[in-house]
């Protein structure tokens, strides 16, 4: 993939709830919601970006199980949809975290908005660093030309390091 592009940084901030952070990263994508949905929840389309593979389609509620993958150790863990409007609004559990994905239409194709619940702040640079190498993926999938996920270890081939120290400089507290 030695003409991959993970593009600019995505707007990013921070919320505090009680005993949780939420990273609330903001990309524009130029392709429709409804495009854009179906990369978010149907089985055969994750699998081509995200960082797990799932038992199934989200575009209903209910239980699912994601597997993530380093190189040749995958590890599953329980999921739950508890919403999925499509094509503006998907939400699920994945362990501990809760994913919130709200599309709005623009002229120009959909602002995605995803606001990833985790208990560890100091992880939400990492957090940031990924979604935004995987939503590259996607990206590159929804124009029809697909390069392979970006997962694990591997995001390290990609400048996940230098994303991290990017992300993490626009989310300090004083930044």
């Amino acid at each position: 993939m030695a003409d991959f592009d993970a593009g600019p940084l995505a707007e990013v901030s921070v919320r505090q709830s009680e005993n949780a952070w939420t990273l609330v990263f903001v990309r524009d994508l130029a392709h429709s919601p409804e495009q854009v949905w179906r990369a978010l929840t149907e089985a055969d389309q994750l699998a081509g970006w995200a960082p797990f593979l799932t038992d199934r389609d989200l575009a209903t509620r209910g239980a699912a199980v994601f597997t993530t993958i380093d190189g040749a150790t995958r590890i599953e863990s329980s999921a739950t949809v508890t919403r999925a409007e499509p094509p503006t609004l998907l939400e699920y559990s994945w362990g501990n975290d809760l994913l919130r994905w709200e599309l709005a239409s623009l002229d120009a194709g959909t602002r995605l908005t995803l606001s990833h619940t985790h208990a560890e702040r100091d992880l939400l640079p990492m957090l940031a660093a990924g979604w935004h190498l995987s939503l590259a993926v996607a990206e590159r999938l929804l124009a029809g030309d697909p390069v392979p996920p970006i997962r694990g270890q591997d995001a390290m081939n990609f400048g996940a390091a230098d994303l991290k120290d990017r992300y993490c400089a626009r989310l300090e507290p004083d930044a």
